[in-house]
């Protein structure tokens, strides 16, 4: 596994655009980033396609939390106080979409997104067309040793492992809760209660991944 620092990344994304392979083994390449509840997934993942299609390559972000369960069916299995935890995510549904874009078809692939206001996944919010060259996903648990994430990471060409330094990890997190409307308290007792739990489970998967990156003071250009 290589380490790469954050702050080597230049302002156009090419350092990081240069380490996504050129080709998977299918028709599609789907390279999965992977890490810690505010950790910088997301900002990672959307600032390499923009690196990726700045280089003249065609790429896509399909995030992990389109597979969240709906808060009526976690309502109906008891699993609401735990929103966020790996038993409250469809991974099978999850494994079976990445089979499908790695197979790059000649349609659109369409595929579910989640929204932060609502706290809702969402049907259909995004397609993927058949000239998209890489694919890349990212969530938490992409590396966790369980059945059915275990099909997920089998359709993963790559897994990249992203870090933060816990302060910066759990003020990121704060922020993100407090403004999707939870209250301050309400917001340090779900990272204290949910978020921290959930984050000790991921970083014991980490020696399973391919690259590991320390976004602690990375900020994408």
């Amino acid at each position: 596994m290589s380490a790469v620092s954050a702050h080597l990344v230049s302002p156009s994304g090419s350092e990081l655009a240069a380490l996504v392979p050129t080709s998977g083994p299918r028709g599609r390449l789907v390279l999965g980033v992977c890490g810690s509840p505010g950790a910088g997934k997301t900002s990672l993942a959307e600032h390499l396609v923009r690196a990726l299609r700045a280089a003249g390559r065609s790429a896509a972000h399909v995030p992990m939390d389109g597979f969240h369960l709906a808060d009526a069916e976690l309502a109906r299995q008891g699993l609401s106080a735990r929103k966020g935890a790996p038993e409250t995510f469809d991974a099978w549904g999850y494994a079976a979409l990445l089979a499908r874009l790695a197979e790059r078809p000649p349609y659109p692939v369409y595929v579910p997104g989640f929204d932060r206001t609502l706290e809702q996944p969402l049907a259909a919010a995004a397609s993927v067309g058949p000239e998209v060259e890489v694919v890349v996903t990212e969530g938490n648990y992409l590396l966790l040793d369980r059945p059915e994430w275990r099909a997920v990471r089998g359709e993963l060409d790559e897994v990249w492992f992203v870090t933060a330094e816990e302060p910066v990890r759990t003020a990121r997190l704060l922020a993100r809760h407090v403004e999707f409307g939870k209250e301050t308290d309400e917001a340090r007792a779900w990272v204290a209660s949910v978020d921290e739990p959930n984050a000790r489970l991921i970083e014991a998967s980490r020696g399973r991944a391919d690259r590991e990156l320390d976004l602690t003071g990375w900020r994408p250009a």
